[in-house]
């Protein structure tokens, strides 16, 4: 047994003289053996010498302790073989269960990325690979350091942007995300949970982007150009309806999201209560909202209309604030390469937009939208891990 073997390792057995000795075995697959047996590296080496030694009658025991394999090894070898041949037998396999493909790590990274570190008792300000690594084993997604690399790798993240690697600096972050958290878990269909940003101020006039042009044409956007007025548009997104409500102003301030307050408790009349969710800005927490807030929650059981209340996301986390991922898709859809001769004209093709989409998701509430929705940022729904601001957006002047 260990003579042929051998001689099998040094080609000192002719292909015809094997073919005799294995005839049931075709001349090409018998080939192929023959090479990875000589050629190849030891595991495809170990795989072509257990077939052969099986077909030629050799038991497994003496061959097993020969070339070093397990039992175990030897008949899986053979099993394969007969089920494709060499082909599937040196088929390189790869794995489907990869650490950096599983969702629920790939989310507890970007969680922990959009933590401050001295949320979890590091003295930093920034995060450090082993600090991650470290973190993540404690709650359960034990990683190492080049699977949290991979993940963050493949999402385009890239280490030396801090303008990419997006961090909320709130002292009070976990506090205020477990909040949001908790609120949409027990949400109840008589209530409502609102996204609400600006987008703007925008100016009114020709905006590059990307298209497809034809060969040898030139596309090609006036750096300096007369605007035709400017607009800010204040929405609103609804989580559970995924329905968009916005109007247009010429300010930030306090006054415009008392506007909006007034204008979803009016929508969502039939709401026992509504929650309205929005970043850290000062005129999103001010006195006179907060009284204001306060006033009309005392007539609202009087007055049949719902109860208002707050979800503040923590400072600096415009990433969670869902409506971004609205305002991208938009952008994308109707703003980029876009000319529009007025004002009016883009409020049209806005009001149109969003019509459109409200409308989509009102006849499929449970499915995302494939058309211009596509071109959201991330779907339209709370999650720590997910991105909603486009990291390569900035607002047109």
């Amino acid at each position: 047994m260990a003579e042929w073997i051998r001689g099998v390792l040094r080609q000192a057995i002719p292909i015809d003289v094997l073919a005799k000795e294995l005839g049931k075995v075709p001349l090409r697959e018998l080939e192929v053996l023959a090479s990875a047996a000589t050629k190849e590296g030891l595991p495809m080496r170990n795989k072509a010498l257990a077939v052969l030694c099986h077909l030629r009658g050799i038991s497994w025991a003496p061959a097993c302790s020969f070339l070093q394999i397990s039992s175990g090894s030897w008949f899986r070898y053979w099993k394969v073989f007969q089920q494709g041949g060499t082909k599937k037998l040196f088929a390189r396999t790869t794995r489907s269960d990869k650490k950096s493909e599983i969702d629920s790590n790939k989310s507890a990274v970007f969680s922990l990325l959009h933590s401050p570190p001295a949320a979890y008792g590091i003295n930093r300000t920034t995060w450090r690979m082993a600090d991650l690594r470290k973190v993540l084993a404690e709650e359960g997604h034990p990683m190492c350091c080049d699977v949290i690399h991979t993940i963050i790798k493949e999402a385009g993240w890239k280490w030396r942007h801090a303008r990419v690697v997006l961090t909320s600096n709130d002292p009070e972050y976990r506090v205020k995300v477990d909040a949001i958290k908790k609120t949409l878990s027990e949400l109840k269909p008589d209530e409502a949970f609102f996204s609400i940003d600006r987008y703007g101020p925008f100016a009114i006039k020709q905006k590059g982007g990307v298209k497809q042009v034809a060969p040898g044409e030139q596309y090609v956007v006036p750096q300096w150009q007369k605007s035709k007025g400017w607009t800010i548009l204040t929405a609103a997104l609804e989580l559970s309806r995924n329905k968009v409500t916005h109007f247009y102003s010429r300010k930030k301030n306090t006054g415009e999201m008392i506007k909006m307050a007034g204008l979803l408790r009016s929508e969502y009349r039939t709401c026992s209560t509504i929650y309205l969710s929005w970043d850290a800005a000062s005129w999103h927490v001010s006195k006179d909202l907060g009284a204001y807030l306060d006033e009309i929650n005392q007539k609202a059981a009087l007055e049949g209309f719902p109860i208002v209340k707050t979800a503040p996301l923590p400072a600096c986390a415009q990433f969670l604030n869902v409506i971004e991922s609205v305002f991208s898709g938009m952008a994308r859809a109707i703003i980029h390469n876009s000319d529009y001769q007025s004002v009016e004209a883009a409020m049209e093709a806005i009001d149109r937009y969003f019509s459109q989409r409200n409308e989509y998701f009102a006849t499929h509430p449970k499915k995302a939208g494939q058309k211009i929705w596509g071109k959201e940022q991330v779907p339209s729904q709370f999650a720590e891990g997910q991105n909603c601001k486009d990291p390569l957006y900035q607002y047109p002047a």
